[in-house]
């Protein structure tokens, strides 16, 4: 139930142009201070959930652990997505509210 609620809002990210999608652009943006939320799909491997808990703490960051690499590609529309960057505040803190404790940093 709240894993379709937040595939929801991440598609609706994607569909409003808001969402940065694949290691390199996420980073960039992050450091561009354009992203509010990282999202990392569970199937990542964990050199790069650990790279991006660092970024994301470095430029202050919330970062979740969600979803599996398949399902977060398909509900952007791509494929083989892992990480994912939320532009927009509103839809990031929906979806940061709903996930619950599940946030790090």
């Amino acid at each position: 139930m709240v894993n379709k609620k937040i595939l929801g809002l991440i598609g609706l990210s994607a569909r409003a142009r808001k969402v940065c999608f694949g290691a390199d652009s996420v980073e960039i943006e992050i450091k561009k201070k354009k992203v509010f939320l990282c999202i990392v799909a569970k199937d990542s491997s964990d050199r790069s959930k650990e790279k991006f808990k660092k970024i994301c703490e470095q430029y202050k960051v919330p970062i979740i652990i969600f979803g599996e690499i398949e399902e977060l590609s398909k509900t952007i529309g791509k494929e083989n997505k892992a990480i994912l960057g939320i532009e927009d505040i509103h839809l990031s803190n929906e979806i940061k509210k709903i996930s619950g404790g599940e946030i790090i940093g």
